[in-house]
This record gives structure tokens, C-alpha cells and sequence, in this order.
């Protein structure tokens, strides 16, 4: 019996949701939690690995990608994350299957799994087939919320590491409470501060970037084109989306810049990746509707970001060169404004 909760408030009974979660799970299992790693998914996965502690058999944390950004690296180094490849495990040799702050139909590599459970706050790009619970809360500001109400309901005190990962992923993907946030999401924070390592988390907050990755920046303002309030820039090969996402954020506290599009060739995909102010645009829709049909694309009003095969801009591009991708780029990002 499949229980979905899809909606835009707080529920009624979260004590309720968290019962049929923990329904879905037998103590012989051996539960898989996939996921694209980033501050909030890993703080989920952590949430969901502690609720699961003595009521399943074993509990495994996947990533789907390597962790490249530092940030990410510092937090699951202080707080002792325990994160595997997916690439080393089988996925068939687990008994149940968790997805947290994601969908099945973002990335290719979740769409082979045959999930159990799905709790994110992104917004529905398709309804989760086959599943056994979803909770989905496109209004939060993050996932990371969510199970901190989970905790909540469940009586867990959260420990001081798993508070810690929890603030900073709540932090992250509310960009600091100025970006997309509920009331849900300070009540989270409120809860969680008492209890988390602040200089670890600190510590976390300002380990931003390598000096090599100095570069990435001066290509991205000699690439710049600037046309009414948005900025384009294409940083041409770089080791990982998250420089694109580095420098989409720097461009984005120049004054009076609404749109910031952030460009970058990484294995053997194009990843876009886009700002806004989130006042008038939406920012994950545009995405999806400029390259979600050559693509996977999607993401929240303020930032969203697009990952295209090579292969498939063959097609759109005689020449591969960083003109034409930018034209290519800005043509299809116009087009949708």
C-alpha cells in the first residue's frame, strides 16, 4: 500500500507520515539511501540512517558523483560522514531503497532504481511510480527540515554531528534563510542550534575554494556578457559542476544583476547552471523548459541547474567551440524569459 504526501504546508500529523515511513521497513532489511551529494542530501541521509538505527538490518549511504566542492568535503571529513561510491556497491543486493532531497527523474543514475522512499522539498517534476512512501514538500526550503521534524516526531535527540550537518544543510539551501524559506525552516534551525558543533560548522561555511580555482573566476569575467540585468559566462573545461556554482553565486551579489548563467564542459556533459533574484522568474522552470528535452534539468525559483550530454548538442552545434556554446546557451535561455 503506497502512501504519497505531496502538498505545500506543514502536515497535520507528521507523526503520522513518520509511522507509515517506518512501515515500509522490516528489521532484516538492508536499506540503500542514493543520493546527489551537496549539504543538504547528505544531512537527510544522515537523518534517515539514525531514525533507521536498530529497526533495519544495515544502513548504506550512496553518492551518485564525488565529492569535489570543499565545503562538502570538509563537512563529511569533521563529521565523519560514512559515504560509499555507487559505483562500488550493487544495488540489487539491498532490500530497500531511499532517495532523499531528489526524485527518481532528475538523474539518470537514480532512474534505475526501483525506489522504496522518496522525502524531498524540490519541486514534482513527475509523480514517483511504484514507491512505497513519498513526501515531497516543494514550499520547504529544504529537505534537511523535514527529517528534522522526523527526528522531532520520533523522540530522537539529534546528536551533535548530525545537528551540525543538518543546520548547515537547512543554511545551504535557503542561501543563509534569504532564499526560499518557510516558517518550518527557522523552527528547524531554532530546534538544531542548541545541539550542533558551531565552530565545526564554521569551519565547514568557509572552506569555499582552492587557489587554483582562482582561474575559474578571471575566465568567467573575461567571458562575460552582460545584456539588461543578466550575466552570461562560460568557464569553458572545469573538474566539477560545483565551480559553476561557485562563480554563479559571486556574479549573483553584483548590484543590480537579476539572471547570472554559469557555463562549463565537465565529463563529457555541459552543465549550466542559473541565478536569479527570485522575484519575478522561476528560475528551475526556465531550465526545464530551455534544456530539460535535451537534458536533465530542474531546481527552485532563485537557482537551478541543467546537465546536457555532449552527444546530444551535435544536433544544435556544427562548430564545438566556446562561442557557439555560449550563443547556444543564451539563444535558449532568451527564448524562455
Amino acid at each position: 500500500m503506497s502512501s504519497l504526501n505531496i502538498q505545500t504546508t506543514r502536515p497535520k500529523s507528521v507523526t503520522s507520515l513518520l509511522t507509515k515511513f517506518l512501515e515500509v521497513f522490516d528489521p532484516k532489511d538492508r536499506v540503500l539511501i542514493t543520493i546527489d551529494p551537496d549539504p543538504d542530501s547528505l544531512s537527510s541521509a544522515m537523518a534517515v540512517k539514525r531514525i533507521l538505527w536498530h529497526k533495519v538490518q544495515s544502513t548504506t549511504i550512496a553518492i551518485i558523483r564525488p565529492i569535489t566542492r570543499l565545503n562538502n568535503i570538509t563537512m563529511v571529513r569533521l563529521l565523519k560522514i560514512p559515504v560509499v561510491d555507487k559505483k562500488d556497491i550493487n544495488p540489487s543486493e539491498f532490500d530497500r531503497h531511499v532517495i532523499v532531497d531528489g526524485q527518481p527523474a532528475h538523474f539518470e543514475e537514480f532512474q534505475n532504481i526501483n525506489f522504496n522512499v522518496v522525502i524531498d522539498h524540490h519541486p514534482l517534476k513527475e509523480e514517483p511510480q511504484g514507491v512505497d512512501f513519498a513526501d515531497i514538500r516543494p514550499t520547504y526550503g529544504a529537505t534537511a527540515t523535514i527529517l528534522t521534524e522526523y527526528l522531532k516526531a520520533a523522540k530522537i535527540k539529534p546528536s551533535k554531528t548530525l545537528a551540525t550537518a543538518l543546520i548547515y544543510g537547512i543554511k545551504t539551501d535557503t542561501h543563509d534563510f534569504q532564499g526560499k524559506v518557510v516558517e518550518e525552516d527557522v523552527k528547524a534551525f531554532r530546534y538544531l542550534f542548541p545541539f550542533a558543533f558551531i565552530n565545526t560548522l564554521r569551519k565547514i561555511e568557509i572552506s569555499d575554494m582552492e587557489l587554483k580555482d582562482l582561474k575559474f573566476f578571471k575566465r568567467a569575467l573575461e567571458n562575460k556578457r552582460v545584456s539588461r540585468k543578466r550575466i552570461f559566462t562560460y568557464l569553458e573545461r572545469v573538474p566539477s559542476h560545483d565551480i559553476c556554482v561557485l562563480v554563479a553565486d559571486f556574479l549573483m551579489k553584483i548590484h543590480d544583476i537579476r539572471w547570472v548563467v554559469v557555463s562549463g564542459l565537465t565529463n563529457d556533459k555541459l552543465v549550466v547552471v542559473i541565478r536569479n533574484d527570485g522575484i519575478r522568474k522561476n528560475a528551475g522552470q526556465l531550465a526545464e523548459k530551455a534544456f530539460g528535452s535535451i537534458g536533465s534539468a530542474g531546481g527552485h525559483k532563485g537557482m537551478a541547474r541543467a546537465e546536457i550530454p555532449l552527444e546530444n548538442l551535435e544536433q544544435y552545434l556544427r562548430k564545438f567551440n566556446a562561442n557557439t556554446i555560449q550563443r547556444f546557451i543564451r539563444e535558449r535561455f532568451l527564448k524562455r524569459t
